[in-house]
């Protein structure tokens, strides 16, 4: 019988804690006009990447495991393919807004 291990208690709320202050951070910056534009969609990029690896150690356990680690090449495959959709995306929509 294999056992599924599950995190801790401490760790689910140290998770749920940083993903809330990562909310929040971006929320105050832009309620507030506190950077200019390009510092805070940076700084909003940031935190969402941020939040993004906290929910995947904290809450998906990507880490956890013993063995071929197929969920990781699995993750990387499916932001390789996120990543070139996106900019391929952004990359073709501006050549299409300077040509009319």
């Amino acid at each position: 019988m294999h056992e599924q291990q599950h995190g801790s208690i401490k760790a689910y709320v140290t998770g749920f804690i940083f993903s809330i202050v990562l909310t929040i951070i971006p929320l105050v910056l832009v309620l507030n006009h506190m950077l200019a534009k390009t510092a805070l969609l940076v700084s909003i990029l940031l935190a969402a990447v941020l939040q993004f690896v906290i929910q995947l150690f904290f809450f998906m356990h990507i880490r956890d495991g013993e063995g071929p680690r197929y969920n990781v090449a699995a993750l990387i495959l499916g932001l390789v393919f996120v990543l070139t959709i996106v900019v391929g995306a952004i990359w073709i929509m501006s050549f299409n807004s300077t040509v009319q």
